[in-house]
């Protein structure tokens, strides 16, 4: 049985990356909805039937589980999928715990980068105030990265203009931890680096969600069946343009280079 990864769009391979770093004798199924990318900048009843629609065709496959690699659904459905289906169900939201424990240790500010609807979602809001005691949380939507992300877009002539025109309101000496909350941010660490003073840390829940499936499965006798073989869906149709499927494995070489 494959293990299901589900986004709007490549974000979610971010997650995928280190999933098959921890369980490189798994086989997956990958599902971008690139249809109605991107979540962020859509209400919330559009992402929510969105997502309910991608879980159906995902779980129509048998997967043994499901990771909801996107933090803008995960905010949204992550507990309506779970009275929904009889599998394992894991989301992922912005690393605001760890990036807090940090901060306070260097007596700096976290900022998170997110999209917009994850941002404003009340999950993500009650995280930050169970958390930040200190206060030391500051937000901000980025919603131009995740289309150069889905445009394939990585040429930091273009990032590090459109980065420093977002971020020109924040003193970035403050900082000592950026959370990167969502999962197509972390291809543009790189230029994120070329912003900010080398004492900020980046860090995002990717790692965190592949080690927690690892744990899940364990528990289940569930680990190690398979091959490492991976099938990609975009909105229901199967991908089978070896230009696309190279263009995928592309995005994970550019993440292995971080």
């Amino acid at each position: 049985m494959r293990i299901g990864f589900f986004d709007s769009g490549i974000g979610g391979l971010t997650v995928l990356h280190q999933a098959l770093k921890i369980m490189p004798q798994e086989d997956y199924l990958f599902y971008a909805d690139t249809a109605h990318v991107p979540y962020g900048e859509k209400t919330k009843e559009e992402v929510r039937e969105y997502i309910l629609n991608a879980a159906d065709f995902i779980a129509d496959h048998h997967v043994k589980a499901l990771v909801v690699a996107c933090n803008t659904a995960t905010s949204i459905v992550i507990e309506e999928l779970r009275t929904r289906y009889d599998f394992p169900i894991l989301g992922i939201e912005p690393a605001v715990k760890p990036a807090v424990e940090k901060s306070e240790k260097k007596q700096k500010k976290v900022l998170v980068l997110a999209t917009r609807l994850t941002l404003q979602e009340k999950k993500y809001h009650d995280l930050v105030h169970r958390i930040d005691h200190g206060e030391i949380v500051d937000s901000l939507p980025l919603p131009g990265l995740v289309q150069f992300a889905e445009n394939f877009e990585f040429d930091e002539e273009k990032i590090i203009p459109y980065l420093k025109k977002e971020l020109s309101g924040f003193d970035m000496q403050q900082y000592g931890t950026v959370v990167l909350g969502c999962t197509h941010f972390p291809y543009f660490t790189d230029s994120l680096r070329k912003i900010f003073p080398e004492h900020v840390d980046f860090i995002s829940g990717s790692i965190g969600t592949a080690k927690h499936l690892h744990r899940i499965l364990e528990v289940k006798d569930q680990v190690n069946q398979g091959t490492g073989d991976i099938l990609y869906y975009k909105s229901d149709v199967k991908v089978e343009d070896p230009f696309t499927l190279s263009k995928y494995h592309n995005l994970f070489q550019l993440l292995d280079e971080f």
